[in-house]
C-alpha cells in the first residue's frame, strides 16, 4: 500500500506540474488577494473529505491558487476530515480518494495541521495521527497540540489545535460518538490553560472543530462547549477561535468581546445559514479562509468555491 501511495503521489505531482504554469496562476489570480506575501499566511479548510463530491474539487483548485498567491506556509483543517465515518486505518482508500487525489496541486504540498471532528471519531481516529508517519505533509502529532510561528521581527504567534468532541456531553448518549466523549476532557483543559497562561505570543489563535457561536444549522447546540472554553479564551486574551462543524463560512462577534469567532467549514457540502445578533458575516457556500498576520495586523479573507473574495476582516494587535 505504501509503494502504491508513493507512486500515486509522484504521478499526481508530475501531472500537476505540467498543467499549472505561472501563466495559469496569473490568469486565475483571486481579485482582492495580495500577490505578494504579507507577513505569514496560512489557509483554513474544514469539513472536506467527501471523495471529491459537492464542492470539494472546486475548493481544492482555489485553495492551491490562494496558496500560491499568498505564499502560504501551511494549511489548517478544522476537522471532519473524512465523511461519514472517518478512516479505518492508515491504509484506508479514503486517504487516496478524499485527500491525496483531491489536493494534488503543487502549492498544496505544504504542511497540513489537522484537528479531529466528530465524524472522524466515528472511525479510527488514531489512524489520522498515525498517518503523519506515512505522509510528509500530514502533521498531526496527537489529539491536541501546539505550534509556534516566528514573525520577521521575532515576535511569536501561538496556535493551539484542540479536540472539542470530548467536551460535548451530548455525545455520551450517542453510540456513534461515545468513542469521542470517552476520551475525557480534564487533562486537555488543564493543558489549554497551561499553554495560554504561559504564552508571551503577540497573537494567540485556537483551532477546534465545534464553534462556540454559530449562525448556521447548529445555532445554540454547542453551548456546553462554549461554557467551558469561552471563559478560558477571554481570560488569556485569545485573539481568534477558528472552527468548522457548520458547512459554510462565518464571522461571529460578541458585543463587548475582542475575541473573533471564525467558521471555515465549506470544504465540500454546504448548508443554510441565518442571521443573529452576533453575526458579522455568514454565507452558505463552499470555500475556505485565508489568514495573514504580521506583528500589528491579523487578516481573515473568505474565498468561495468560485475563487471570489467574498468577505474580509482584520483585527489589530491587542495591547498588553
Amino acid at each position: 500500500m505504501r509503494l502504491f501511495l508513493l507512486g500515486w503521489l509522484l504521478a499526481c505531482s508530475l501531472c500537476s506540474a505540467q498543467t499549472t504554469s505561472l501563466d495559469y496562476y496569473k490568469q486565475h489570480a483571486i481579485k482582492g488577494v495580495p500577490t505578494e506575501a504579507q507577513g505569514v499566511s496560512f489557509l483554513v479548510l474544514g469539513d472536506w473529505g467527501r471523495n471529491g463530491h459537492f464542492y470539494q474539487k472546486e475548493v481544492a483548485k482555489w485553495l492551491d491558487i490562494a496558496s500560491y498567491q499568498l505564499d502560504a506556509e501551511f494549511i489548517v483543517t478544522t476537522g471532519d476530515n473524512f465523511y461519514d465515518n472517518g478512516v479505518a486505518s492508515i491504509h484506508d482508500p479514503y486517504w487516496i480518494t478524499s485527500f491525496e487525489n483531491i489536493y494534488h496541486y503543487p502549492h498544496l504540498f505544504i504542511d497540513w495541521y489537522p484537528v479531529l471532528g466528530n465524524h472522524d471519531y466515528r472511525g479510527n481516529w488514531q489512524a489520522q495521527i498515525d498517518y503523519s508517519q506515512v505522509s510528509r505533509r500530514w502533521q498531526m502529532p496527537s489529539q491536541y497540540y501546539e505550534k509556534y510561528i516566528t514573525l520577521d521581527n521575532q515576535q511569536q504567534v501561538q496556535l493551539l489545535f484542540i479536540d472539542t468532541s470530548p467536551l460535548n456531553p451530548d455525545y455520551a448518549f450517542e453510540e456513534k460518538y461515545r468513542n469521542a466523549y470517552s476520551q475525557g476532557h480534564e487533562e486537555q483543559l488543564a493543558w489549554i490553560n497551561d499553554k495560554l497562561a504561559n504564552s508571551q505570543a503577540t497573537w494567540k489563535i485556537v483551532i477546534g472543530h465545534h464553534p462556540l457561536y454559530s449562525s448556521g444549522k447548529r445555532y445554540g447546540k454547542t453551548d456546553a462547549i462554549k461554557d467551558v472554553l469561552e471563559p478560558i479564551f477571554e481570560k488569556y486574551q485569545v485573539n481568534a477561535y477558528i472552527a468548522g462543524h457548520e458547512h459554510d463560512l462565518q464571522h461571529n462577534q460578541i458585543a463587548g468581546s475582542e475575541l473573533v469567532h471564525i467558521v471555515s467549514g465549506g470544504g465540500s457540502e454546504v448548508r443554510p445559514v441565518g442571521q443573529y445578533d452576533f453575526t458579522q458575516f455568514a454565507k452558505s457556500t463552499g470555500g475556505f479562509v485565508a489568514v495573514s498576520l504580521n506583528n500589528a495586523l491579523l487578516t481573515f479573507r473568505f474565498i468561495d468555491h468560485n475563487g471570489q473574495l467574498i468577505y474580509s476582516h482584520h483585527i489589530k494587535k491587542l495591547e498588553k
